[in-house]
């Protein structure tokens, strides 16, 4: 069983990454900007660290918008936001643009032996700065219509989803990434709105994984939804049925430290019920929780081995279909222009 992503610094391995990476409880790294140079030694990084691990599973944040790791050699992707502004509020076109970029999206990262973007973005544009843009749009049944057709774009190329932050991140002003949120709206109003995306992709077999955010819903649960029995087993497994695969958000944000030391923190994120926990930008980190855990945890491997499924099940087509590549790439481009 493999619980732990993890990431690197640079744009080649070195040897303490490579033995960090070797361990059995290792399954998956994400990559970020500072691993990027060109396409070309992203491949030689790809293949260096599945060298290492053949079956790791490898992702990235390539949103678009301001959250795009890789640029340069890439299609610059438009936030999931500007689709229908840029449709002039008309859904059905920006659906059907959205699963063009899904499509763009996907297709050009398993290019590179890539498994995962962390997307949709399924949070509704709110209060949220953090968030903004990086949403779809403020309705639930328009983020619904949108990120679904979003997500069959990335279907098509092979790709599969991530659904986040479940159950909603948008209505807190506070960034998780330096802050503690709190939502103090109740159950009632959370299910009427922000949950809403989730649960439709999620009943229509669109998520295959889901992000919980690093938020406490303070009228539901005292615990971050990360380290909630009742947001992921009572709530998302059982209530919305999801049998795919709960990635923790990043560990080392400060919206996990309530959790205590790093140890802590992954040890309470897996009882919750992730099945798979991201720790980055900390390699001390990642060497005391894999040195100070006490592997593997009991209670916590049901749906762990799903998470080395995700890479198996591809169907990349790569960019074989080249016309469809040059189509998504002529409306990424047009939007993030503003010509429509």
């Amino acid at each position: 069983m493999s619980y732990l992503m993890l990431d690197v610094d640079g744009v080649i391995l070195t040897q303490e990454e490579r033995k960090r990476i070797a361990h059995p409880m290792v399954g998956g790294l994400i990559l970020f900007s500072r691993n990027y140079q060109n396409r070309q030694q992203l491949i030689e990084l790809v293949q260096s660290i599945r060298a290492v691990k053949p079956e790791i599973l490898i992702a990235v944040d390539q949103e678009g918008g301001r959250v795009q790791r890789f640029i340069e050699g890439f299609t610059k992707i438009p936030a999931m936001g500007d689709i229908l502004l840029a449709a002039k509020g008309d859904s059905k076109t920006a659906s059907a643009w959205a699963e063009e970029l899904g499509f763009l999206m996907a297709i050009e990262l398993m290019a590179c032996d890539i498994d995962l973007s962390f997307a949709p973005v399924l949070d509704l544009n709110g209060v949220s700065k953090v968030i903004g843009s990086r949403s779809f749009a403020g309705h639930p049944q328009q983020v619904i219509e949108i990120a679904s057709r979003f997500v069959h774009g990335m279907h098509q190329a092979g790709m599969q989803s991530v659904g986040k932050h479940f159950p909603g991140h948008g209505s807190v002003v506070a960034d998780s990434h330096i802050d503690l949120p709190v939502d103090d709206r109740p159950m009632a109003q959370i299910a009427a709105s922000d949950i809403l995306p989730f649960a439709e992709l999620i009943s229509n077999g669109l998520l295959e994984g889901v992000m919980p955010a690093h938020v406490v819903y303070s009228k539901v649960d005292s615990n971050t939804a990360g380290f909630s029995k009742y947001w992921l087993q009572d709530i998302l497994r059982g209530q919305l049925k999801f049998d795919g695969v709960i990635f923790s958000d990043d560990l080392g944000m400060k919206g996990a430290s309530v959790a205590g030391s790093y140890c802590e923190r992954a040890k309470a994120a897996l009882t919750a019920g992730c099945d798979m926990i991201l720790l980055c930008n900390d390699s001390q980190g990642v060497d005391e929780v894999i040195q100070g855990l006490d592997w593997p945890l009991p209670n916590v491997t049901e749906h762990v081995s799903q998470a080395l499924r995700l890479n198996r099940n591809r169907v990349a087509v790569a960019l074989e279909d080249e016309s469809r590549w040059q189509q998504a790439k002529t409306i990424a481009l047009s939007i993030g222009m503003n010509k429509y």
